[in-house]
């Protein structure tokens, strides 16, 4: 039986950040983020399923991509700056993403562009401006050499 009192870990909700290597004034970190914060969503697979007659062959994949979400306050001026690039040029490049948690390492992406900023609200009753980017992870790297 597993020891039950083994120490959880702890979080630091202030340690998620976006650095951008090619656009540094773009970097995010915690001054610059609504509670909810950063968000990753892998989208795909990391392993493709071909189905045979009697199992199945995998067939790993050699990159994931991934939605970056950094839920920006609108009321600095970093979310200004995304939207002047957002209408000058899409194209960012590698980032590195960091999470909540010392044990996860940070994430080192690839191709990174914004793909959109998701609705933004001028009721003046929120200060989200929601900036939604995409890039890929290199994955499986033992099988491909």
């Amino acid at each position: 039986m597993a020891n039950p009192l083994i120490p959880q870990g702890v979080l630091n909700r202030l340690s998620g950040s976006v650095t951008w290597t090619n656009f540094p004034s773009l970097n995010v970190t915690s001054p610059f983020l609504m509670p909810n914060g950063i968000t990753l969503a892998f989208q795909g697979v990391t392993t493709e399923v071909i189905k045979t007659m009697t199992g199945i062959v995998p067939s790993p994949e050699p990159y994931q991509m991934v939605n970056i979400t950094m839920n920006l306050l609108k009321t600095q001026a970093l979310a200004n700056l995304y939207e002047q690039q957002r209408q000058s040029n899409a194209i960012l490049g590698p980032c590195t993403v960091r999470g909540d948690a010392s044990p996860l390492q940070p994430y080192q992406f690839l191709g990174g562009f914004i793909e959109n900023v998701a609705g933004l609200d001028f009721s003046g009753t929120t200060a989200i401006y929601p900036v939604s980017c995409v890039a890929y992870l290199p994955i499986n790297s033992s099988a491909f050499g």
